[in-house]
């Protein structure tokens, strides 16, 4: 059973960097069977992929977050870690990360894991 558990601050400041991360058991993340993805949904809005990354290493990332994100990751601990800097009230949203064959994801399908997700506010 693959399981996945998002960890980090619930609360971050305008302009500060949003760190989260990935913890994943049952699979190692350098397995190139999934993409390991980040997910986030703002509060009356719709899913969002922001980016994924492989198990040999590549990385995607969607073009809107223009270069704030990356996605880290330390194999020794099978962790993976999404880094948005200059955050605005606008990146408030819940976020997720997921384990899925599919590059993009924004909804479960059969065969995902996904961790239960991890609200973050961007407030002063």
């Amino acid at each position: 059973q693959v399981q996945l558990q998002e960890s980090g601050p619930g609360l971050v400041k305008p302009s500060q960097t949003l760190s989260l991360t990935c913890t994943v058991s049952g699979a190692s993340i350098t397995s190139d069977y999934y993409y390991w993805s980040w997910i986030r949904q703002p509060p009356g809005k719709g899913s969002e992929w922001m980016g994924a990354i492989s198990g040999s290493g590549s990385i995607w990332y969607d073009p809107s977050l223009k270069s704030r994100a990356t996605i880290p990751r330390d194999t020794s601990r099978n962790q993976f870690t999404l880094q948005v800097t200059s955050v605005t009230p606008e990146d408030t949203a819940v976020y997720y990360c997921a384990a899925s064959s599919d590059l993009v994801v924004t909804s479960y399908k059969g065969g995902d894991y996904w961790g239960q997700g991890t609200h973050v506010t961007v407030s002063s």
